[in-house]
């Protein structure tokens, strides 16, 4: 329910027009305070569609949809909703008539829906007796009050496992779920049960209410190796025709049905420059596809999807396309996929390898029909019968139609009307959409659905939850508003060096790191060193490794799998380094191999002892040289940030390499010799015993300064 105003703002609409509307309808209403009921704004509604498609240019004809009961299964649910078919206009409409008709039809599938809201449960069991809430930095006394045990019997409870505390004393979760069973009691974290922390909430579902859902696959791969081609082939529509120049830009999702079952598909755009909406699509699905050309082989975005793959800890199933090619070559990529770590089930590995073809359809049902043999081994479940939970996989800004999302359900009903929160914004469902562009009045899990009515434009990735009311909806919104901003002030770095000691003690048994470095023998050398370390069963797991500098790519992946970046005599541009700060990545650099292997092996035993930092003072960027026989190269810079000091260290950086690092010799003004200069000013910079400076390498000033932990 809601007032005619707050009907009016939602549909941008004035009050009058609302009101004669009413009017019109017989909905008694007076004024902009009075309330609309749920099938008063289903018929507001379906008069305002009807009015809008009058008045444009495409009118839609829609075939009625089976009323069949919400407890139906699944699979036939699906087989109900009909095709929405897009007919031209014309002068005279002939089935104009009969729309008004389907639109009363539809109109009354959506009351139907409404009753049955009722069956719909709420994601959080709050009837549950048998679990306990444990709170960060919960005391003695606290852990009593919500067991419901007097404080003297927990502290005995407590000296029976050797501990000696007070009833002010602080008690760590794992005591504290140690006791709880000796009562009974499932001890759960406070944030996997709160709704306003809907990203880690826990559902616990009854394994009679988990129904078989269709898997979610993601296709990767390096640009122009075919993945929108192959969703095209399978689709059997011109996905392709409606990209700029041919390539995706874009994550879209889309489902299909073959051999009577479900599969959606996350079509991920593959070059570099939206590597981190590829990044949020592995993390969202069941199975990767990682597509390669056969005439094109291993490609460097073809590593970057299997590094993201990898991460995501889901099946990965690689399609050899363009066998149709004369010059293709299929036993090449199992080559150099086998090199960069994936190897052939033919070859005694664990992925499979599917030759196909996406111009001529050739080995398309094959890679389908492993699909959905994978699936069936990990028995994917979900619960339709409770209130929809997911992702968001793109969202827009549409003139006419407001704020427009894709989002993939992962659990639960989703219906015209609920209340949802999608990010940190709260609104009301208006409309829900296939990717096909056919109105629907309820989707299910792992169905990718348009939705209208969120009040602002979420982001690719965040998750969304439905609510059983507008108010709690709007509640939970300003919570995690206030929340958002609280991070932002208190931001830091949440995968850091520092803190892996307290990661470990959590129960993280793996440490993550993407290692850069400046030459082949330095990245295996350093790279072995770390996987041999093993500190009391906890590992050090290289998720990617390779030559060059730290790219956005690197950040990103860090990110996503919670990892720590190793630069080895490398230095990323300030543009890396801000977007690190900003996704809470640590970077280290280092450029000697056994100070990497020292610092990480004492942090994986949390003794850290206070050390010695970088703090970077300033860039130069070298943009002319002047050589004199009796001083030798000054460089002619422009200091783009920072300044720069002559008693200051420095190193030179070529293409983000690292390949000199000493001392800062002079530092010249308009011929005066001068302390330091300042961003935006010219200058002339010798280095130290250094003359092989070349221009637009970048001069990088700096100190070393004690750090205490």
């Amino acid at each position: 329910m809601m007032t005619v105003y707050e009907y009016a703002s939602d549909m941008n609409k004035s009050v009058n027009e609302i009101l004669n509307l009413c009017k019109k309808l017989d909905i008694k209403v007076n004024n902009e305070d009075d309330m609309l009921s749920d099938d008063d704004i289903i018929l507001l509604d379906n008069e305002i569609e009807n009015t809008e498609s009058v008045n444009g240019e495409e009118e839609t004809v829609e075939d009625e949809m089976s009323d069949n009961d919400f407890e139906d299964s699944y699979a036939e649910e699906l087989e109900e909703i009909k095709v929405v078919t897009t007919v031209k206009k014309k002068k005279k409409n002939p089935k104009k008539e009969n729309k008004n008709v389907d639109n009363t039809a539809f109109a009354m599938q959506k009351k139907e829906m409404y009753k049955h809201k009722d069956k719909l449960i709420s994601n959080i069991n709050t009837d549950d007796d048998t679990i306990v809430l444990y709170t960060e930095g919960m005391n003695v006394s606290d852990f009593a009050n919500v067991l419901g045990k007097n404080v003297a019997e927990i502290i005995k409870k407590l000296m029976g496992l050797g501990k000696i505390m007070n009833l002010n004393a602080n008690i760590d979760f794992e005591t504290a779920e140690i006791l709880a069973l000796e009562y009974g009691k499932t001890l759960k974290k406070d944030t996997t049960r709160d709704e306003t922390n809907f990203e880690e909430l826990e559902i616990i579902d009854d394994e009679k209410d988990l129904q078989e859902r269709p898997p979610v696959i993601t296709i990767m791969g390096h640009v122009d190796h075919g993945k929108t081609s192959l969703l095209d082939a399978i689709r059997k529509t011109n996905v392709v025709s409606g990209e700029a120049g041919g390539i995706t830009q874009h994550i879209g999702a889309y489902q299909i049905k073959y051999n009577d079952k479900y599969i959606t598909f996350i079509d991920t755009p593959g070059h570099a420059a939206f590597t981190e909406m590829r990044a949020r699509g592995a993390s969202i699905t069941d199975i990767v596809i990682i597509i390669v050309a056969a005439d094109d082989g291993v490609m460097p975005q073809t590593r970057e999807a299997i590094d993201h793959a990898k991460a995501a800890g889901v099946p990965i199933v690689v399609a050899v396309n363009k066998i149709d090619k004369p010059e293709a070559n299929p036993d090449r990529v199992l080559t150099e996929m086998s090199q960069a770590g994936i190897t052939p089930d033919t070859w005694g590995g664990d992925t499979l390898f599917v030759n196909i073809s996406a111009k001529t359809g050739q080995g398309i049902p094959e890679l389908l029909e492993n699909l959905l043999l994978i699936s069936e081994m990990q028995e994917l479940k979900a619960n339709p019968n409770r209130y929809a939970s997911g992702t968001v996989i793109e969202s827009k800004l549409d003139k006419a139609l407001g704020v427009v999302s894709t989002v993939l359900i992962q659990n639960g009903t989703l219906r015209l009307g609920d209340a949802v929160v999608v990010g940190n914004y709260a609104g009301k469902i208006r409309t829900l959409k296939n990717d096909r562009g056919e109105n629907l009045v309820e989707a299910y899990p792992s169905m990718p659905v348009s939705i209208t009515g969120i009040s602002e434009v979420p982001s690719a990735g965040d998750k969304f939850m439905a609510f059983e009311s507008e108010k709690k909806a709007k509640s939970i919104s300003e919570q995690r508003v206030l929340a958002a901003k609280k991070r932002s002030m208190n931001s830091g770095g949440s995968v850091s060096l520092d803190d892996l000691f307290n990661r470990i003690e959590a129960g993280e048994r793996e440490v993550n790191v993407i290692l850069k470095a400046d030459v082949k023998g330095s990245e295996e050398a350093v790279k072995n060193s770390l996987e041999k370390l093993d500190v009391e069963g906890i590992k050090v797991n290289v998720i990617r490794s390779s030559v060059g500098a730290i790219s956005e790519s690197d950040v990103v992946l860090a990110a996503a799998s919670k990892a720590i970046i190793i630069g080895f005599n490398i230095r990323p541009n300030n543009k890396i380094i801000d977007n690190a700060k900003e996704k809470g990545v640590d970077i280290r650099f280092y450029n000697i191999i056994y100070k990497v292997v020292e610092e990480m092996e004492a942090a994986l035993k949390g003794k850290l002892e206070p050390t010695y930092e970088e703090k970077i003072l300033g860039q130069a960027e070298v943009r002319k040289l002047f050589k004199f026989s009796k001083v030798g190269t000054i460089a002619g810079c422009y200091v783009t940030d920072g300044n720069i000091r002559r008693d200051a260290k420095a190193r030179v950086i070529r293409d983000g390499v690292v390949i000199y690092d000493g001392n800062i010799n002079s530092v010249a003004r308009e011929k005066d010799q001068v302390k330091e200069v300042k961003q935006g000013l010219e200058c002339g910079i010798t280095i130290e015993n250094f003359n092989d400076i070349k221009e637009n390498d970048i001069i990088e000033a700096y100190e070393v300064v004690e750090v205490k932990r």
